[in-house]
């Protein structure tokens, strides 16, 4: 089957997406191996809920997907709200500990880590947004299936980009 050209447009900005976390991860491990600095932390523990939302999202948003059910969709739009704003909260918690972008390398590139995932997260609820309107009014309009294709396959990167940043932060800061 052919790709559509929103989905294309999707594996394409997937690809630059994973370089970019590629070449900062490699920036980490390379800073982080010959550093004396380098300060761990514990990560807050709010980042693991934050990390239940995010799949339980992606959950929603297939059904959604799969039945065309604009309703789900907004369940998801929710959702991806709420793990930003568990960020948000993740982030003012690690500051109450004096943990702050400028504190080390470690909580730097956390921050970073974090905050480009956020940030590409919510360009994804713009997607969302953009479903929503196309299945129009009150959710009776068509389900607008190519771009609700489009929008799920980035959702569910940015589930798989996070569980890898996860990982990635829970051993090494």
């Amino acid at each position: 089957m052919p790709l559509r050209p929103a989905e294309t447009g999707v594996w394409i900005a997937i690809a630059t997406i994973s370089m970019t976390f590629a070449a900062l991860t490699s920036a980490m491990v390379v800073r982080g191996s010959a550093a004396p600095d380098w300060r761990h932390f514990r990560l807050p523990p709010l980042l693991y809920v934050n990390t239940v939302v995010l799949l339980a999202s992606s959950a929603v948003l297939e059904a959604g997907r799969r039945r065309r059910a604009a309703g789900l969709v907004r369940i998801t739009f929710g959702l991806g709200f709420l793990f930003v704003a568990g960020q948000v909260v993740a982030w003012r918690q690690l500051a109450a500990q004096g943990l702050f972008l400028a504190t080390s390398a470690s909580s730097a590139f956390f921050y970073v880590f974090t905050a480009l995932h956020g940030l590409h997260l919510l360009g994804g609820l713009g997607g969302l947004a953009y479903v929503l309107r196309r299945f129009g009014t009150a959710g009776r309009g068509p389900a607008p299936v190519a771009a609700l294709g489009a929008a799920a396959l980035y959702w569910h990167f940015m589930d798989v980009l996070w569980l890898y940043l996860l990982v990635l932060l829970a051993f090494r800061v």
